[in-house]
Order: structure tokens, then C-alpha cells, then sequence
């Protein structure tokens, strides 16, 4: 790995990673260190080029965002955790849940999205009109270039088949909101091809855990203790 990522941590016990959305950094988690960490030992990264950690040579993909997560469990000797990922978080969760299924316990996926169509057309074409103007000024300003490629993210991946998604053999909560970005149909058919998963879905927009929190954090806690 070309780069260490920044990291947060609070509480002991099993390992909970928490994998923040485009554009973000582990302060979008504020709301869930406290609560649960008195449960896990909760462990925020910042994604490669995000918050404070660095952004590298590699390529700007979510799979390779879910290549530095296996590189960072590697490092913090972590063998298996929970994961939960909120957007491009959760599609990196998807991803790498796919790619190394045996470091994952259990898995929480929340606004995640199985392609970008998943994505309502109110919010896409917005972001799909920044992306391709970036791309032009990208030729001439780093900024721009640099915003072009957050926006690529969610223009162009991920790609994930529900046939991928059901050699998933562990539990998996869905979660989003009732007024969520990611379409609730799309949400829906996310839980309906996996194995073990569930689907719950709670009053709010695409930003529960920041907004909603206290009946997010009871969901996710309440699926995370439950005993199979």
C-alpha cells in the first residue's frame, strides 16, 4: 500500500469499522463513537484521498478503497470485525465484503447502491452535469480535476451484480431512509438478494446517522448484538 490512512478509535472489544461517504471523513460518524464503542471497539478510517488521509499514486476506484481496507485490518492485525458502510462507504463495504469475505462478522450497508441508476434521477443528473464540467476544467485546474474525481465515483461505479451478492453467506442489515437519495425500491432489492440479509427502513433522508441518529444507532446495535 502506497499510503497509511488516518484513523480514529474509541472502546475495546470486537473490532467495528465504521467507512464514511464521498467526500467525507470519520467526523460524519460523531453521533455513533460514543454509543457504540461502550459495545465495540470502533475504528474510523478516512478513505484514501479523504479527511486527513493521503491520496497516493493508485488508482481513484472503490476497489481500491476496498483494497486499502484489507491493507489496513493488515496493519491493525484484525482477522474478522463488523463493517458498516454509509453510501460510497457501504458499496465500499459491498465490495470488499465480496473480494474478502472472511474478515467480515457481520455486515451493515446504509444508502448503499448496487450501480449509479440506483441512484434518483433528481440527484444523479446534478452530479452527472458537475462531472462532466469538471472533467473539462480538470484539463486546466487541479481543483476541478480533483473534484472530477469524487464526482467519478459516484457517476460511473459501482457495478455490482445481486447475483454477486448472493455468495454473501453472512448477516447483512440494509438500511436507509424513507426520503433516502438511493432509490427505496433499489434499496429493497439489495436485501432481496442477499442470503441472510434484512432490510429496515427509518424516517429520514439519506443522512441518518447524522441526523436520525438515536433509532439508527438502536437498529444497528440491536442487529450487531442480536444472537443468530
Amino acid at each position: 500500500m502506497d499510503i497509511r490512512l488516518h484513523y480514529v478509535e474509541q472502546g475495546k472489544g470486537f473490532p467495528l469499522l465504521l467507512l464514511h461517504g464521498n467526500g467525507e471523513d470519520h467526523t460524519y460518524f460523531e453521533h455513533q463513537m460514543e454509543p457504540f464503542s461502550q459495545h465495540f471497539r470502533v475504528i474510523c478510517p478516512d478513505t484514501r484521498g479523504h479527511g486527513a488521509s493521503e491520496r497516493g499514486n493508485r488508482p481513484f476506484t472503490l476497489e481500491q478503497f476496498a483494497d486499502d481496507l484489507k491493507s489496513f485490518l493488515e496493519r491493525m492485525q484484525i482477522k474478522k470485525c463488523h463493517l458498516l458502510g454509509f453510501s460510497d462507504g457501504g458499496n465500499i463495504a459491498m465490495l470488499f465484503a465480496l473480494k474478502y469475505p472472511g474478515y467480515v462478522e457481520k455486515l451493515i450497508l446504509n444508502g448503499a447502491n448496487l450501480r449509479p441508476e440506483g441512484v434518483k434521477p433528481s440527484v444523479q443528473l446534478p452530479i452527472m452535469a458537475g462531472w462532466a464540467l469538471c472533467g473539462l476544467c480538470g484539463l486546466f485546474s487541479r481543483k476541478a480535476k480533483r473534484n472530477w474525481e469524487m464526482l467519478d465515483l459516484m457517476v460511473t461505479q459501482p457495478y455490482i451484480t445481486p447475483e454477486a451478492l448472493e455468495r454473501l453467506r453472512i448477516p447483512v442489515l440494509v438500511i436507509a431512509g424513507t426520503n433516502d437519495m438511493i432509490r427505496e425500491e433499489h434499496t429493497r432489492s439489495i436485501g432481496r438478494a442477499l442470503f441472510w440479509g434484512q432490510v429496515k427502513i427509518l424516517p429520514g433522508d439519506h443522512f441518518l446517522a447524522r441526523k436520525n441518529s438515536q433509532p439508527f444507532n438502536e437498529a444497528v446495535l440491536e442487529f450487531l448484538t442480536k444472537e443468530e
